[in-house]
């Protein structure tokens, strides 16, 4: 008699273990966070309602035809039932087409690189509101965070200020992360000599937890940061108090910081030289190392120009290194309109 109850009760201890977690995927504090919740919550409500009928009818067929049952109709005969295969596919058709138009406007509407139109479901946004830049790089094994309009930067600590626009450009130093503040929004990768972006917005003040969900190699169960959400007053008061610190973010300072470590503390940065992302995602922090960009470009005049390879190997060295958004390509730019191709209008 025990034995039954002994074992109905250890099925219930996972969902005990369940009922201490903190669902924060399903009760975020961004308003992108909470669309992809209720996101959430529809698709499943639209598979439910052929999932809870199907595993119902099983049960019931089971039972009912169980070999005890000696009252149960038996027909060898049968073999179809017109209005049985309506609803058989009716019904899994009507849920797919409209899973199918939820995800084509959803997909759309909550786009990581689609500027934001709204604070919340109540309020809106102007159509040139001007966001709160923040560029992030994934390094070994730890998360770097520039605010360039504010010339600060900061290690495993991200604050932003409360429904404020946020535009965070990612990428990352070496190899495939994944940037991903569960409160906040979805995850978007973070991929060596690329940049994506994701806009979001915090909602309400608190602190979170951010973190890599891609598997990044030996460090990667500590790739943790603290995000933060303040008022605009507060964060106004944190940049001041970073620019402070006085310690210099330039290009010597960055290639040790990318150097791989766990655990890393949180480090503030009061100087941060304005093209250092750039050079990043390009792949030419190193003094003398040629932007990804740049090489582009030539790649590009070497096709379709007249310009001799010797002609090409001096524009490189001219170009090398200007890792100013937009300078480093400019000699080669000027050169090629003097050989009547402009790269602008072509």
């Amino acid at each position: 008699m025990f034995k039954p109850l002994k074992r109905s009760l250890l099925l219930l201890v996972p969902l005990f273990l369940l009922a201490g977690c903190n669902t924060i995927v399903m009760n975020p504090s961004g308003d992108i966070a909470s669309q992809q919740a209720d996101l959430i919550v529809l698709s499943t409500v639209l598979m439910l309602i052929i999932i809870v009928p199907v595993i119902f009818l099983t049960c019931f067929f089971a039972w009912k035809y169980r070999q005890a049952n000696t009252q149960a109709e038996y027909d060898p005969e049968w073999d179809h039932s017109t209005k049985l295969e309506l609803v058989i596919w009716g019904a899994p058709l009507l849920i797919i087409i409209v899973l199918g138009l939820v995800t084509w406007v959803s997909t759309h509407k909550l786009d990581p690189y689609r500027p934001l139109d709204r604070i919340n479901a109540s309020t809106l946004l102007s159509p040139d509101h001007k966001p709160l830049v923040v560029q992030v790089v994934a390094l070994d094994w730890k998360w770097l965070f520039i605010y360039p309009e504010q010339g600060i930067a900061t290690v495993n600590e991200l604050v932003t200020p409360v429904n404020v626009p946020v535009r965070f450009k990612i990428t990352s130093s070496t190899v495939m992360n994944s940037f991903y503040i569960p409160a906040l929004a979805g995850q978007i990768y973070a991929m060596p000599g690329m940049e994506t972006t994701l806009n979001a917005v915090i909602n309400e003040k608190g602190q979170w937890e951010g973190f890599s969900a891609n598997y990044s190699g030996t460090g990667f169960s500590h790739m943790r940061f603290k995000y933060e959400g303040v008022s605009q007053d507060e964060f106004d008061g944190w940049v001041i108090r970073n620019k402070s610190y006085g310690k210099p973010l330039g290009r010597a300072e960055y290639l040790q910081l990318e150097q791989p470590t766990t655990k890393h503390p949180v480090v503030r940065f009061a100087d941060v030289k304005p093209d250092l992302f750039h050079a990043i995602v390009n792949r030419c922090v190193e003094e003398g190392s040629v932007c990804m960009d740049t090489q582009m470009m030539a790649d590009s005049m070497r096709n379709r120009t007249d310009l001799s390879a010797d002609e090409l190997a001096i524009l490189i060295n001219d170009a090398m290194c200007r890792i100013a958004p937009n300078a480093d390509a400019l000699p080669i730019m000027t050169s090629a309109k003097k050989n009547g191709y402009d790269p602008v209008s072509n």
